[in-house]
This record gives C-alpha cells, structure tokens and sequence, in this order.
C-alpha cells in the first residue's frame, strides 16, 4: 500500500518486529519500507545482535520511525539497573520514543506480591530521572495475570496507572496491549483514565486453547475474540493520536515468511482496528 491512499491508511501502523521473529532485521526494515508502513518496533535483541548503530542507520536510511524498544524492566534481575541504564540509551540512540517495560515476577521463594509490585515502583522512580534525560519515556505494560507469577506482577492497567500517575506523563506511561487488558471489565474506565499517560497502543488477538506455555497464543488481528476496534476507539477517545503497533507471539505465525506475515497483519489491522 505505497500510494497516498495506502499511506493515509496505514499512517499510524507498526510492525513490532516480533512478529515476523525470524525475519532478519535487515529484512524487516526493507519489507516495511517496501509495503509503506511508517513505524517499527524494536526488539533489544536483535538489535544488539545486528549493532545498535547499523540499526539506527538502517531504520533512519529507510525512513521508518521506531515506535517502541522492548524491552527493559524484570526487575527481580540482580543487574536490572545496570540493564535498564543501558536499555534506556539503546531506546535514545534508535531514537524510540518509548521504551516499553515488564516488571518480572516473583522473586525467587517470594510470595509477597504487593512487596513485588511495590519494589517495580521504586525501580521506575531510580530510573526516570535518566530516562528524562535521554528522552525516552518509561512505559509500563501490565500482563494478562496469568503471568504474574513469571513475568509481570502488574496485571491491570489500573495497577500500572497506580504507579504512572505518580511521574510526569512524559517521563513514565502505560502501555495499553490488548491481548493483557482486553478481558478486564474495567479497562474502558482506565483507559478514559489513563489519557495522556498512554504511552503505546498494541494490539493481536487472543486465541483459544491457549498453547502449552502460553506465551505464543497470540493471533493476528481478526483471528481471535477481542473487539479490536472498539478498544481503538477508547484509546483515540482518551487522547491517545500514536502509533498502533501489531504485535504478535505465534510459532504458527513465525512460520510464515516474513512478507506474508506483515502482509497479514496490515490486512487485518485495517479491517479489525481501523
């Protein structure tokens, strides 16, 4: 979709290159480029994998915008400064905009989860004055709770929000991922909340029997059962006039080549969320 038609139509699109998971990076970009998508989002990676400099000209040179890196977070890490530190100018020198955040679970043996979740929003408070000072904002993305045992211990979007509002919207945000927020009956409430702390939009579809593991039960949009559109719909009505990143964990779908795939997710993106 090159023409003006196609690049007002997809002018708030990225492809968040999980995705495509083997699709190389420089393959990515070119495919983007090539089907007119605008935005890209980043994995940490494959971006140190590839060069944190070769990419930033790579994405530069093809004229896309890094919507988000991801990811940083996991707090429970013994060197989770040290890896934030670094994630937050990786995200300045690719110039994204947003780096976006999962807290971690549990710590080992722990089964104090208000401890956990109150440890995330001291994490957030060290690094956000070097976050501003890069440019980059901190955007926490709570996880389906299935996860907060595992990998995120922020479970709402109301508990990201909990911690959010304490920060200058520009400096920390949220990150509203449909496939963790969808299934809350509150979420259209905390999304009218949430307003300019809306810091990404992602969306996928949710799909059922999870697989073993479910990390991978992603599907592209228009494949599952969340209404895509009318969660488009309340982030548009908080404020929120971003990038809509499609972001998807399908082994299933990674098996496609990587043009199918974007030319999926760009058919499904205009027909489920747009």
């Amino acid at each position: 979709m090159t023409g003006p038609a196609g690049r007002a139509a997809l002018r708030r699109f990225s492809f968040n290159q999980a995705t495509a998971q083997h699709w190389p990076l420089p393959d990515v970009v070119a495919g983007c480029a090539a089907a007119g998508v605008p935005g890209i989002g980043l994995w940490r990676e494959p971006v140190i994998e590839y060069g944190l400099g070769r990419t930033a000209k790579l994405v530069r040179d093809a004229g896309l915008t890094v919507t988000t890196l991801c990811r940083g977070g996991f707090f429970t890490a013994d060197d989770w400064r040290e890896q934030n530190l670094q994630a937050i100018d990786e995200a300045a020198t690719l110039g994204a905009p947003v780096l976006v955040l999962v807290s971690g679970g549990l710590p080992a043996g722990s089964r104090d989860i208000d401890g956990a979740r109150a440890r995330v929003a001291d994490a957030i408070a060290e690094l956000a004055p070097h976050a501003d000072a890069a440019g980059v904002r901190l955007a926490i993305e709570p996880l389906h709770p299935m996860f907060a045992a595992d990998r995120c211990v922020i479970a709402t979007l109301g508990q990201a929000l909990d911690i959010a509002e304490r920060f200058d919207p520009g400096v920390v945000g949220v990150v509203v991922d449909a496939y963790h927020v969808w299934w809350d009956d509150t979420v259209h409430d905390q999304i009218a909340r949430a307003g300019e702390w809306i810091a990404a939009f992602q969306v996928c579809d949710w799909i059922t029997p999870l697989p073993e593991g479910v990390l991978l039960g992603r599907a592209l949009p228009g494949d599952g059962c969340i209404e895509l559109r009318r969660l488009r719909e309340a982030v548009d009505a908080a404020g929120y006039t971003g990038a809509i990143e499609v972001e998807v964990f399908n082994a299933e779908v990674w098996a496609r080549p990587g043009e199918q795939i974007l030319a999926a997710a760009i058919d499904g993106y205009l027909r489920e969320v747009t």
